[in-house]
């Protein structure tokens, strides 16, 4: 059963002074709940990354509230934001963000060994979720021998191995070919139904958008339009459109 996971309400946000100021969000509300796949989408500018920022806790807003899993982390420290997001947030990147010196398996233990696991135990987990995402045999393999498709599902699975309630994803599949694109897709799909896990896609990219539970669509800094069931979102976004 889906639950409310993300609740974030009249959420300003701007950057600069002055002539110099830009308001990057208005007055902004958006929700998310668990278990379901959630798109935000919008042209690029439109204040999705941002947002996607002030939800995680690496960006402060200038007025709102932000409700993650029940908590306000518009209320909490810095030090209560950073351990609340090393526990329960899991992140994939357009960029994968993988250390180059490190192994597959390696890669994917780093938030287990910065939650203070023991290094035999972070790396046991890691192949075990590397196996999850196809990549069983690779666990040896450093990032440069890998293709993009491949790094992408190591960042996916390290995003997976603390077994976060949320994960938080920046255009996951804009460096991917439609095949990887949709590989990964299948992968974040089945997370988020795995452990009832909430997964929030930040894209442009309309060849994804069959794979949305929930769809919100911003402009201008703001929520205009929330599609709330495959039907609506396949009326607004046909395939191939």
């Amino acid at each position: 059963m889906s639950s409310l996971g993300i609740h974030v309400q009249s959420v300003d946000k701007s950057f600069g002074r002055g002539e110099a100021r830009t308001v990057v969000l208005k007055n902004t509300d958006f929700v998310a709940e668990t278990g379901l796949l959630t798109m935000l989408i919008g042209p690029s500018g439109c204040g999705k990354t941002t947002l996607l920022s002030i939800i995680a806790g690496t960006l402060h807003a200038d007025n709102g509230e932000i409700e993650v899993l029940g908590q306000r982390l518009d209320k909490m420290s810095a030090n209560a934001v950073a351990k609340f997001r090393s526990r329960n947030l899991g992140f994939v990147f357009q960029q994968f963000n993988l250390i180059p010196t490190l192994t597959a398996a390696e890669n994917v233990s780093v938030p287990l060994i910065i939650q203070g696991f023991g290094h035999r135990y972070a790396e046991r987990k890691a192949r075990d979720v590397l196996e999850w995402v196809g990549l069983a045999d690779h666990a040896n393999f450093r990032p440069n021998k890998m293709s993009v498709g491949q790094q992408q599902r190591v960042a996916i699975a390290r995003a997976l191995v603390h077994e976060p309630p949320i994960v938080l994803c920046d255009e996951p599949t804009s460096s991917l070919d439609s095949e990887n694109g949709h590989h990964v897709m299948e992968l974040l799909r089945k997370a988020a139904t795995q452990k009832d896990r909430l997964v929030l896609v930040v894209t442009h990219d309309n060849r994804t958008y069959s794979f949305a539970d929930h769809m919100s669509e911003m402009e201008d800094g703001r929520i205009f339009r929330t599609l709330k069931t495959k039907e609506e979102i396949h009326v607004h976004h046909p395939p191939g459109s």
